[in-house]
């Protein structure tokens, strides 16, 4: 046998099945085999596998064994004469285990190969290639030189950046995402460490098949997509960490003791100098329009109140510009905050609410305080029309200048094309219509270079043209009709495009693409994330809390009811400390249920929605919280709670 190809999975059902379906087409050409070892997955994958893919060797861990444990249990069984570590978020060309085989023969002093790496944009990956992250490049990496710097030796080492992308090379690290090996080399050197949980196992045993006296290989002659979630994973402290780490334990077991030492300290200071940015950066981005609006509203409102003053020729007291002013503005941010004004993406009509309330709070406080403090109705309400003015004008400035992220009504519309024959582009279409509302038009291309159907606008070598002429957003391929060879050639013409990718497998009810394994907004699926949105998770927390206070301050009234006192009085702290939640879904097994956004357990079930559910199977009751989860509403909260309030007690 000559290959056998490894794939780690964790809870990525979707990217899994793409993958497979690419690595059964590139098997047609090579004597294989494959290994799926499952890390506990929750979401559906080892079904997956089992109804789509019988002849997979599936290992089923009952923990996350880490990635390099993972991949050894399969390495020790695996048959073939090469080894290859796949990431389930990769898609492999039909001809790349032949084109990988064929090279790793016709040299046999290659002990490791990687290959091109494009992301599901089209952008060339620089992991593809990469060299030993001794201190000085380590140091050159973290603090920003080797981007200033990519094609000088001394400073793109990290990445190789001064090396042709295009060209065989040989390298030193290949990258996990795709690590062919061969089996001899292995017997040599050992399989993964098992120290390194996640990150650094590939740069280990790279080093450690050089160390071996074999070479390891840049192979560029074949592609791969790999949806690596660098945005996502690469800005979060937890992905610092972990990574530089395990850098750490790398710098430990092959440096000298000196060396070590120097980049262990260099490490510790890039782990806190990168999570720092990342907090700073996350601070700074959630932070600058809300610091923004109450800075403009507030000066709104001095402005107001100088005009009073001069207007009326009184003065102005103390209080009311060095406290009242202040906060009011707060007051208004805050209403704002609740009414969902801050929340993506921007509905005006929440900015407007979040006026008016916080205009009502303000004068209710007012009518409160003593006459000596009521000094005037005229400048809260002059303060509530600029205010509301002040978010209408900048939330239509923003809708204009700040992008997708701040569109009035969310991203807009977009201009589909699929590729593919018209019977399969319209089965994608439909999948389009039932899983995205943002759609402005769609046109197919035929997947071949004959226009055979008056339905197609053109053909796919006809696929730039069409773009540029129908203004197209999203381009859809089906897999069903495209090589993966095709799909990537195509993607890479169209690198720098503002364009997003999906790719549609067959027989499948999703699409999935564009960039990052990590995002939901990447895959369409069917929406059920009513219940996540951050308005109705507030809107649940805020419900969740005053209802639990008022079950406790009416308690002497209402305990009475309860079978269960002491239970009835630890849900009521639960809820309030957040652990619990008033309404939640119903507990089952089923793997549909473990799709679901993920929300509190509830003291009362999702199917008691209805007065009288009569006895539910699993079936059911999995179709009960799909429905709470897709139409999740405060009103939906309040029924179940008052229908089944003698129930609280669970």
């Amino acid at each position: 046998m000559k290959l056998s190809v490894v794939i780690v999975n964790y809870n990525v059902e979707f990217f899994l099945e793409q993958c497979l379906n690419s690595v059964m087409e590139g098997l047609k050409h090579v004597d294989g085999e494959v290994f799926v070892v499952d890390n506990n997955s929750i979401d559906g994958s080892i079904d997956m596998v089992k109804e789509k893919f019988p002849t997979v060797h599936l290992i089923e861990n009952k923990d996350n064994a880490g990635f390099s444990k993972a991949n050894n249990q399969a390495l020790r069984i695996a048959k073939g004469e090469y080894h290859l570590l796949l990431n389930p978020d990769t898609i492999v060309e039909e001809d790349t285990f032949l084109k990988i085989v064929e090279f790793m023969d016709a040299h046999p002093d290659a002990g490791g190969l990687g290959v091109k790496m494009i992301d599901g944009k089209g952008n060339f990956l620089p992991e593809s290639k990469r060299g030993l992250p001794t201190p000085k490049d380590a140091f050159y990496k973290i603090f920003g030189l080797s981007r200033l710097f990519p094609k000088t030796k001394k400073f793109g080492r990290y990445h190789l950046s001064y090396l042709d992308k295009e060209e065989i090379h040989e390298i030193e690290i290949l990258s996990g995402a795709f690590m062919l090996m061969r089996k001899t080399a292995l017997d040599k050197v050992g399989l993964l460490d098992e120290a390194f949980f996640m990150y650094g196992e590939d740069i280990d045993l790279s080093y450690r098949i050089v160390l071996g006296g074999y070479k390891n290989y840049y192979y560029p002659k074949t592609r791969i997509i790999h949806y690596k979630g660098e945005s996502t994973k690469k800005s979060s402290v937890n992905y610092v960490f972990v990574f530089y780490n395990a850098m750490i334990i790398f710098a430990k077991k092959h440096f000298s003791s000196k060396n070590a030492k120097i980049y262990s300290f260099l490490i510790n200071v890039a782990i806190y100098f990168r999570a720092s940015v990342a907090l700073i950066n996350r601070f700074i981005k959630k932070m600058t329009i809300p610091f923004i609006d109450y800075v403009v509203v507030l000066t709104g409102l001095f402005l107001i109140a100088f005009k009073y003053e001069q207007a009326e020729e009184i003065n102005v007291p103390d209080y009311l510009l060095n406290y009242a002013l202040p906060l009011y503005g707060l007051v208004w941010f805050l209403s704002a905050l609740f009414a969902g004004g801050y929340d993506k993406p921007i509905k005006l009509i929440k900015n407007v609410l979040g006026a008016f309330i916080g205009t009502g709070i303000i004068l209710m406080i007012y009518a409160l305080l003593p006459k000596t403090f009521q000094f005037s109705r005229l400048i809260i309400l002059l303060g509530g029309i600029w205010v509301l003015l002040y978010y209408t004008v900048s939330r239509i400035i923003f809708h204009f200048t700040l992008g997708n992220n701040y569109r009035i009504g969310g991203t807009k519309n977009k201009k589909f094309v699929i590729i593919g024959e018209i019977e399969e582009g319209k089965r994608v279409s439909d999948l389009l219509q039932n899983t995205t509302s943002k759609i402005q038009s769609v046109c197919f291309l035929s997947a071949t270079d004959t226009k055979d159907s008056d339905e197609f606008v053109g053909t796919i070598n006809q696929l730039d043209q069409v773009i540029d002429i129908h203004k197209i957003d999203e381009v859809i391929f089906c897999a069903k009709d495209i090589s993966a060879a095709e799909i990537i050639s195509k993607m890479m013409l169209l690198e720098g495009k503002k364009l997003d990718f999906k790719i549609a497998q067959p027989e499948t009810s999703f699409l999935i693409g564009s960039n990052s394994i990590d995002s939901q907004g990447d895959l369409y699926v069917m929406d059920i994330n009513n219940v996540n949105k951050p308005s109705n998770q507030r809107n649940k927390r805020f419900f969740d809390v005053l209802l639990a206070i008022l079950g406790l301050v009416f308690s002497p009234f209402v305990i009475w009811v309860f079978k269960h006192k002491k239970q009835y009085f630890s849900n009521m702290l639960q809820v309030i400390k957040g652990s619990l939640s008033f309404v939640g879904y119903t507990k089952i097994n089923h793997s549909s249920n473990l799709k679901l956004p993920k929300i509190k357990s509830g003291i009362l079930p999702s199917y008691l929605m209805v007065q009288n559910p009569g006895e539910l199977d699993e079936q059911a009751i999995a179709r009960f919280n799909l429905i709470y989860a897709k139409n999740h509403s405060l009103l939906v909260d309040l029924k179940i709670v008052f229908k089944n309030f003698k129930e609280l007690d669970r």
